[in-house]
């Protein structure tokens, strides 16, 4: 068995895998927002989309590109704010860490989410501002080029 990409410690088949299936309807804003982060995880696109008040309105491809170039590194959840399971909404503020062409963002988000019909939705959000982290050293203008010319990186590569 595995664990939940959605950083629980729980096993995936007891945590967000019944969502995702449809089996269950996440019972709180937090375990909706674990879930949708699982969901990029394993490329559930319909789920991202079936669990957003405006999901009519979500670029499809889009979405799935990023889900599936991306390497998904964590969920951090940060705060809650209601969202309990007799609330009609609530707030999650969370960090979710991922690689994409070989850079490092940490998406971070305060999220609104509302309940219709007995089911929770993420309804909102606002992002802060990403956070690049590269990974490795950086090659400086004199450094020699990395693609092993023999010439310095600025007048090969780096130009």
């Amino acid at each position: 068995m595995e664990n939940c990409p959605c950083g629980s410690g729980f096993q995936y088949s007891e945590c967000c895998e019944p969502y995702l299936s449809g089996k269950k309807d996440a019972p709180t804003a937090e375990a909706l927002m674990r879930s949708r982060y699982a969901a990029y995880v394993v490329q559930a696109i319909d789920y991202i989309i079936d669990t957003c008040i405006q999901g009519d309105r979500i670029n499809r491809e889009k979405t799935e590109e990023w889900s599936r170039k991306s390497k998904w590194l964590g969920l951090k959840i940060i705060s809650v704010s209601g969202g309990h399971e007799d609330d009609g909404s609530g707030t999650v503020v969370f960090e979710a860490t991922y690689e994409l062409k070989g850079l490092r963002y940490v998406h971070h988000e305060i999220a609104i989410f509302r309940k219709r019909d007995d089911r929770w939705y993420y309804s909102d959000g606002t992002i802060e501002p990403q956070q690049v982290i590269r990974n490795g050293t950086k090659t400086g203008r004199n450094d020699p080029c990395v693609c092993g010319s023999g010439k310095k990186y600025k007048n090969c590569c780096g130009r």
